[in-house]
């Protein structure tokens, strides 16, 4: 398997296709996956659940493609899907909105382009089966008849290289160039990355965010060094130069920091994610309610994966012993894993994120939005530890360098 391959969701371009039942939403995943993915039938209502799949788009690179349920589902399993249908556009970098050529525009239409120019999302109404229409003099069907979009036909294959492109040429624009280490960084420099392995660790590999810095100062043509923090003080010490920056993992942020010269750069994995994902600033602002924290009050623990609990858990175990330590107080802790995330957070003081690896920027700033409109501080994990050990200020510092 390839590199490419694997590729995290979190960091692929998260493409969307929707609109009605037998628009022929299905069909067009297939082909512009060349592949037989999705079910494709006559019978409205095919596609229950969001199906997922994972390619490389050139120019573009890696890409996810979502094919949702039809936005114009019906009876109570049908509210169901399209509630995951809207599930998906909280994620969705670029839209198709696929029309079947022989049906007039509706209101569910309508309310979809709506939500994508609201959400500032980026958007082609593809109109399928246009080989069911008549040819019109010369032979040619129309190639730009329809504003913002493209005719094609998943049957004959029409037009599905031009989608492509036109794909690619919105999805560059999308986001903007997003780097999680490297523009702190120059080429030369000396990055210290602290690898706890404990039982929490998974098995014979690192996780994402040390995988993402790694190849980030790779990248940068910096020099990376990798060292558990029961052999960091010994690693410091070997360096004949200071490093520019030490990243640690925020369990052992206290530790680190003690050992770590103050006029060294001190960050974490968790504080680049929130940076990376765009919520560095709400998550700081957030942090700062631990210190209002009450007995019986609700805190949120969201987590973006799901994964087997180990008996000494950063979020069910380590985290909230923390801040029972720190507070002296007892709240009552909930919990959320993987794309679960509740849609009332107003019973909660406070929601503590983890690093949000697993989602992409889009669908973090949803979630950091959604508490904001429900007026509920959001943090995550790196931010609120070196929060709570006194080092938030020297942990932010470096991240704010441009």
């Amino acid at each position: 398997m390839s590199s490419l391959n694997q590729t995290p969701q979190g960091e692929r371009l998260h493409i969307g296709i929707f609109g009605k039942r037998n628009a022929g939403k299905s069909s067009l995943l297939n082909a512009l996956t060349g592949q037989d993915i999705a079910l494709v039938s006559p019978v409205k209502g095919t596609t229950t659940d969001p199906v997922y799949k994972s390619m490389e788009l050139l120019p573009l690179g890696p890409v996810l493609f979502i094919d949702t349920a039809g936005i114009d589902d019906d009876g109570e399993l049908g509210e169901l899907r399209i509630q995951k249908t809207k599930n998906v556009l909280r994620k969705t970098d670029v839209a198709l909105l696929v029309l079947d050529v022989e049906e007039e525009q509706t209101e569910n239409d309508r309310q979809l382009i709506r939500h994508f120019e609201e959400a500032s999302v980026a958007y082609l109404i593809v109109r399928n089966k246009s080989d069911l229409l008549q040819e019109l003099p010369g032979g040619d069907l129309p190639e730009r008849a329809i504003e913002n979009g493209l005719y094609v036909s998943c049957k004959t294959g029409k037009n599905i290289h031009e989608l492509k492109e036109k794909i690619a040429e919105l999805g560059k624009g999308s986001g903007g160039e997003r780097r999680l280490v490297a523009d702190l960084i120059k080429a030369n420099d000396v990055v210290v990355l602290v690898v706890p392995i404990d039982k929490a660790a998974p098995k014979g590999r690192l996780i994402l965010p040390q995988q993402q810095a790694i190849r980030d100062i790779l990248e940068a043509g910096a020099q990376c060094v990798v060292t558990r923090d029961s052999e960091y003080n010994i690693t410091f010490k070997k360096l004949k130069s200071p490093p520019k920056l030490v990243i640690t993992d925020s369990q052992v942020f206290g530790k680190i920091a003690e050992e770590t010269p103050p006029e060294i750069a001190l960050t974490s994995f968790s504080i680049l994610m929130a940076r990376y994902k765009g919520v560095l600033e709400s998550a700081v602002a957030g942090a700062k309610i631990l210190d209002t924290i009450l007995d019986g009050e609700r805190i949120l623990i969201a987590e973006a994966c799901t994964h087997h609990r180990q008996c000494d858990d950063i979020a069910t175990v380590k985290l909230p012993a923390m801040i029972e330590k720190y507070t002296g107080k007892k709240p009552v802790y909930e919990f959320s894993s993987g794309t679960g995330f509740p849609g009332d957070l107003s019973v909660y003081k406070l929601i503590i994120h983890c690093g949000a690896c697993m989602l992409n920027p889009r669908e973090m700033m949803y979630r950091d939005r959604t508490a904001q409109n429900a007026d509920i501080p959001m943090t995550n994990f790196g931010v609120a530890i070196s929060y709570m050990q006194g080092i938030l200020e020297r942990c932010i510092t470096p991240c704010l360098v441009n």
